[in-house]
């Protein structure tokens, strides 16, 4: 059964509290930062020094904006919340101690910039944006969990990667993506294929690459606007009524953190 109501609600009155920005700077004061600081050259290092290298593990979607709803209605910021954590504790304890958790509040488009405002200041050497992922709409059916009527999905299931054309450093972006895929694959998981279908419609993604299941998503804030590499992961449908239960579990919690790790230890290891 997915997280209760009651552990969500603490989860967010505890997070409201501990807003990562600066008091008083307001959501435009922070886009305002963005789009219009002059350029800066892009910070990339040659080397991955794993206690100095900067990742920020961002908590997808804030509680003033959920993101989805699980197919037992749970709202995906705490299931984001849940893993990001697990993700940033599996890598300090593999020796990436610069790792910071990046928890944001407000609406939804004004908290994308600020996490990337967030990440920017920071020096990020990677940006990692933890989601869990839905279907459209369209493809929604409907039955009732706890007395409510609900909605679910049944026929995908998987992760998935996005990376950015945009980001100044894509093909590191492409790099750590993949390296996270074939981690995750290595784990037994499979990816979600589903953003290559035409009954995708807008949410349709090119397929970079086949084999571990990264995709092209120029459009994002987060990974499209940070000065570091940025991938985001959609670590499992929470629609799907199955794989909803089994992103509630440590034992998955576990395997993905555990991928993220090694990844990233793969990818300091060819620096």
């Amino acid at each position: 059964m997915g997280p209760s109501r009651s552990i969500i609600a603490g989860l967010v009155a505890a997070i409201l509290l501990s807003s990562l920005l600066p008091a008083g700077r307001s959501e435009a004061a922070a886009a305002r930062k963005i789009a219009k600081a002059k350029p800066k050259q892009p910070q990339s290092p040659t080397r991955c020094e794993m206690p100095k290298f900067r990742i920020v593990v961002d908590v997808g979607h804030t509680p003033d904006s959920y993101g989805a709803l699980s197919a037992r209605n749970d709202p995906e910021f705490g299931f984001n919340l849940v893993l990001a954590k697990r993700i940033t504790a599996k890598l300090k304890s593999e020796g990436f101690a610069s790792t910071r958790l990046l928890v944001t509040d407000g609406k939804a488009r004004p908290s994308l910039f600020k996490r990337v405002s967030a990440a920017n200041d920071g020096r990020a050497d990677l940006f990692l944006s933890v989601h869990h992922d839905s279907v459209p709409d369209k493809l929604l059916e409907t039955w009732e969990f706890d007395g409510a009527r609900s909605y679910f999905s049944d026929r995908f299931s998987g992760h998935s990667l996005f990376v950015s054309r945009q980001n100044p450093h894509f093909a590191t972006s492409l790099t750590l993506a993949r390296m996270i895929g074939g981690q995750l694959k290595e784990q037994g998981l499979h990816y979600a294929s589903q953003y290559t279908l035409p009954v995708m419609g807008r949410y349709r993604r090119q397929l970079l690459d086949k084999d571990v299941g990264v995709y092209r998503y120029d459009g994002l804030v987060v990974l499209s606007r940070t000065r570091s590499a940025a991938v985001l992961l959609e670590a499992g449908s929470i629609i799907n009524r199955d794989e909803e239960m089994e992103m509630n579990s440590p034992e998955r919690h576990e395997a993905v953190a555990g991928a993220v790790a090694a990844a990233m230890r793969q990818f300091c290891e060819r620096r």
